[in-house]
């Protein structure tokens, strides 16, 4: 017998939910029958958007307005997303900041810049986190998916603050899956460069040059789509046997360039 996890009549929440990876997080679990709550700060309209392309697939959606580095927020966050669905089973810590800095220029690292990147990225989850775990451990099959990076692995990434923040956030996973077990299983994925939005923000005019490079430098070939990376969350979510994991998700990227037959 083949065993499935079925995701109908679930409730998951996406944190940055209203593009990208988050985005497509949410549409992937709502194909799937999920309900989803969707989290943004800021770009309300798109995560409308979010939720009507949800709802248009026949689960229930919702967005919830709040910033993950705020306790405060958080708690409104997590009561608003249980009031309106009465459960929730799957929480995805996707939201996430960071500011391009030249990792050279040490002196442009501001205290902010620290205060909002470790807020958002690092804060944030754990923050999420807490807020969830009583309703995370009365579902059959509570699960935390945290959104790394390979910047967390490697050391490189848009600056110093962003990599100490995803190498915090592997760490975190790691400390949850022992602190939350067995009731609820926390795992991790790690993406290498995405297309979209955020990177052309941050690399401007050498977008297309640094993404080129990027995908000749990957075993694949290619670079990943937001899509891609909801793949691997998706998956964490029903390997029911897994937690304390981290999935790097870069086209084997990280892993370094590929050898020649017979060397």
């Amino acid at each position: 017998m083949i065993w499935f996890m079925d995701l109908n009549g679930r409730v998951a929440l996406i944190t940055g939910g209203s593009r990208g990876v988050g985005a497509a997080t949410a549409i992937k679990l709502a194909r799937h029958g999920c309900n989803v709550a969707i989290n943004c700060n800021q770009s309300m309209d798109l995560a409308n958007k979010v939720a009507e392309e949800c709802q248009s697939l026949g689960v229930k959606a919702l967005v919830v307005k709040g910033d993950v580095a705020s306790n405060l927020d958080c708690i409104k966050i997590f009561s608003e997303t249980v009031q309106s669905f009465g459960q929730l089973d799957i929480l995805i810590n996707n939201a996430g900041v960071t500011r391009f800095i030249n990792f050279q220029n040490l002196d442009d690292v501001k205290d902010e810049d620290w205060d909002r990147i470790m807020g958002v990225n690092l804060k944030g989850p754990f923050q999420c986190a807490r807020a969830a775990r009583q309703s995370l451990e009365s579902s059959e099959i509570g699960v935390i998916v945290n959104t790394a990076s390979v910047a967390g692995i490697t050391g490189v990434g848009s600056s110093i603050p962003y990599c100490a923040s995803k190498a915090g956030v592997i760490n975190l996973t790691l400390a949850l899956a022992r602190t939350f077990g067995p009731k609820i299983r926390v795992n991790a994925v790690a993406p290498g460069f995405i297309e979209g939005e955020w990177l052309k923000k941050g690399l401007g005019e050498s977008y297309e040059e640094v993404r080129n490079k990027k995908a000749q430098e990957g075993l694949l070939d290619k670079v990943s789509k937001p899509e891609d990376i909801a793949d691997g969350i998706f998956s964490m979510i029903i390997c029911r046997k897994v937690t304390g994991q981290i999935l790097t998700v870069d086209t084997g990227h990280t892993i370094g360039p590929r050898i020649g037959v017979g060397i």
